[in-house]
């Protein structure tokens, strides 16, 4: 039985196979499983394409739950516009993280971000998404993650199962892991949901490669 690590089980404790086999196509049913655990639960945001569905689908059951954004500072005005745009219409209890230098600070004193075969890419990439994450984890401390991941993102994530236990006991929720493009934007039309498809995220430089929140945490 895979059952919890006992760091965080509490009165209810669940067989993780047997809540994929049943639910790992529900997305929200899944939500509203995880919702019932009754932990702290937080659900992490990039505003890149599609992701009101997440934020819909997960304050739908549970409207205070902390949305998470690690704001890097390299966001096309698109996306801020769309992150201020679904948080109004959502209500969100977002929460911002940033880097602990400016972009301005840290092109001043280190050019460009590095391209992804120098040196100096995986220091950027802790510092502007990795670093704050660990901090938001810390400061919110959720034992439930949700997470907007696919498995047609990266080939890491195609391996991975829709509810998964971290290490450290973190219970991460990925409801739309199997979903396709067209469902999601057929989810967007049916709740009028707004969309973002001007959205670049310079840890990763290019599709299907990992950033690295999912391999670490």
């Amino acid at each position: 039985m895979n059952a919890i690590p006992s760091q965080v089980q509490n009165s209810t404790a669940f067989d993780l196979a047997e809540v994929n086999a049943r639910l790992g196509r529900n997305a929200q049913g899944l939500v509203d499983w995880a919702i019932g655990l009754h932990r702290p639960a937080i659900v992490t945001t990039n505003f890149r394409p599609f992701e009101a569905v997440i934020l819909h689908m997960v304050t739908r059951t549970q409207p205070d739950v902390p949305v998470v954004w690690m704001d890097n500072g390299y966001n096309t005005e698109a996306t801020y516009r769309f992150a201020d745009e679904v948080t109004r219409q959502l209500k969100l209890n977002l929460k911002i993280y940033l880097p602990l230098r400016s972009r301005a600070h840290r092109e001043a004193v280190e050019g460009p971000t590095p391209a992804l075969d120098d040196p100096r890419h995986a220091a950027f990439t802790e510092e502007v998404k990795l670093e704050p994450f660990t901090r938001a984890l810390r400061e919110t401390a959720p034992q439930v993650w949700f997470t907007a991941l696919r498995a047609t993102d990266t080939a890491v994530r195609a391996q991975m199962e829709p509810v998964s236990v971290n290490p450290d006991g973190l219970i991460k929720v990925a409801p739309l892991l199997h979903w396709s493009s067209k469902d999601l934007h057929d989810y967007c039309v049916q709740h009028g949901l707004p969309n973002n498809f001007d959205y670049v995220d310079p840890t990763k430089g290019e599709d299907n490669r990992e950033c690295g929140l999912h391999i670490t945490h």
